[in-house]
């Protein structure tokens, strides 16, 4: 009795979901160029917006989906029923040996809309700070919820990507747009929007010195770099690397949106660098591409390209942690991909295939070629998705650490025609911006 009237127990739990808030139960649609359209409502930014629709069979990482440059300008379809359970975290982090600025990929939402089956309207995580709706409409992003998601996406999969437009408000009611009046972001060069316009810096004081060519770079690439002591210099995409190549261990070419067509300008100065500069290079999903075309080989538009998190890709040579006949599940999104030719060009072979539809996902320079090259279709630092491939990160930085020392003990100094240790570290750059902040 005296422990009832005195004790004071206190709650230790809390509710178990946020409520996300009303929704704004304003009219959507969904119109397709091939002439179907999709009725729902509102969740998102009460505004009416063309992209290219596409889908995504990734289950988790919505928010890291939403926020990847790639997506720029794409109305990215999810094909899990439910979307926002776990709501949206706040997207800052330090600018340290360990972070980037940002816990997302990005500063702002990249993807133009998002069409979801089912919009949760309660959240629950420790780290939600809003709700998938409260974001939307927050960055201006429209999104459509209570449309039949899988009939959409057996469509993208029967006749390809398609573009479309997403309808708000008053404009759902309005007739179909036109064929000519659809927008395709696939003309524009989508990578000038996203990349970085001026160069700067991460965790300066890094054992080895990267150069990063960045065509709309994931957050957690260059996290994935910093984390393994690499200091990190973030370039525009169109940067002539060859000006200052030399004050560099490593280059790493990022991923980005859209076709790699207009980056040629970037192909053939990266071509040069190939053939004057024998320093490791990597390349990831846009990257891999440029770096393929450097070398010779053609990319062309997929039907419906490969986006999710369980892609299957066998490896067909050994190279570091990667080891030949052995199949890695990745996390991808992209809609072009390289050429699988025979011969390869001269110094090249392919590195991965994929299991489900044989394109190339990745390339890399043979042993003969004396060079340290590799390009990959996917994403080894996932974000969301699986981790089979991490470990290429630190394969590509220790390569750079080699390269470093090689060339630390064989230039001679000027006095003695000894060896002397050289000095390779550039003008400081600007206080860190997010590259991924576009």
């Amino acid at each position: 009795m005296l422990g009832r009237q005195f004790i004071r127990i206190p709650r230790l739990t809390r509710g178990l979901a946020t409520h996300a808030g009303p929704l704004t139960g304003l009219p959507a649609a969904l119109h397709l160029k091939t002439g179907q359209s999709f009725h729902g409502r509102s969740f998102g930014a009460p505004k009416s917006i063309f992209g290219e629709t596409v889908f995504s069979t990734s289950i988790t990482s919505y928010t890291e989906s939403m926020t990847d440059p790639s997506y720029r300008g794409q109305i990215l379809v999810f094909t899990t029923p439910l979307i926002g359970n776990y709501g949206v975290p706040a997207n800052k982090a330090p600018f340290d040996s360990q972070d980037v600025g940002v816990v997302l990929e990005s500063q702002n939402i990249q993807c133009s809309a998002v069409i979801v089956g089912d919009v949760a309207e309660k959240f629950s995580h420790y780290t939600a700070v809003e709700s998938l709706a409260s974001w939307c409409q927050r960055h201006g992003v429209p999104a459509i919820t209570g449309v039949d998601t899988r009939a959409i996406t057996r469509l993208l999969r029967d006749q390809g990507t398609t573009l479309g437009r997403v309808a708000i408000g008053e404009d759902a009611s309005a007739p179909a747009p036109s064929a000519e009046e659809f927008w395709d972001p696939s003309k524009e060069n989508l990578v000038d929007q996203v990349s970085t316009k001026t160069p700067y810096e991460l965790n300066p004081s890094g054992s080895v010195k990267i150069a990063v060519l960045d065509f709309g770079a994931k957050a957690n690439i260059l996290r994935s770099l910093v984390r393994r002591d690499a200091a990190v210099t973030v370039l525009p995409w169109n940067y002539d690397f060859n000006a200052v190549r030399d004050q560099y261990d490593g280059l790493f070419l990022t991923n980005g949106p859209g076709d790699p067509a207009h980056c040629m300008e970037a192909a053939f100065k990266l071509r040069r660098t190939l053939e004057e500069w024998n320093k490791p290079v990597f390349g990831i999903c846009m990257g891999h591409q440029i770096i393929g075309m450097a070398a010779g080989l053609d990319a062309y538009r997929m039907t419906f390209g490969n986006r999710g998190h369980n892609q299957p890709v066998l490896a067909l040579a050994s190279a570091g942690s990667i080891k030949a006949g052995r199949v890695y599940v990745t996390s991808q999104n992209h809609q072009y991909a390289l050429k699988l030719e025979d011969p390869f060009p001269q110094g090249w072979e392919p590195f991965f295939i994929n299991c489900n539809d044989s394109s190339v996902e990745g390339i890399k320079s043979t042993a003969e070629s004396g060079k340290k090259v590799w390009g990959v279709q996917f994403h080894p630092e996932s974000a969301g998705g699986p981790l089979d491939t991490i470990e290429m990160f630190t394969d590509f930085v220790l390569e750079c650490k080699a390269h470093k020392l090689q060339t630390v003990t064989s230039v001679p100094s000027e006095s003695s025609g000894k060896s002397a240790p050289v000095d390779l570290l550039v003008e400081p750059l600007a206080t860190p911006q997010v590259a991924v902040q576009a």
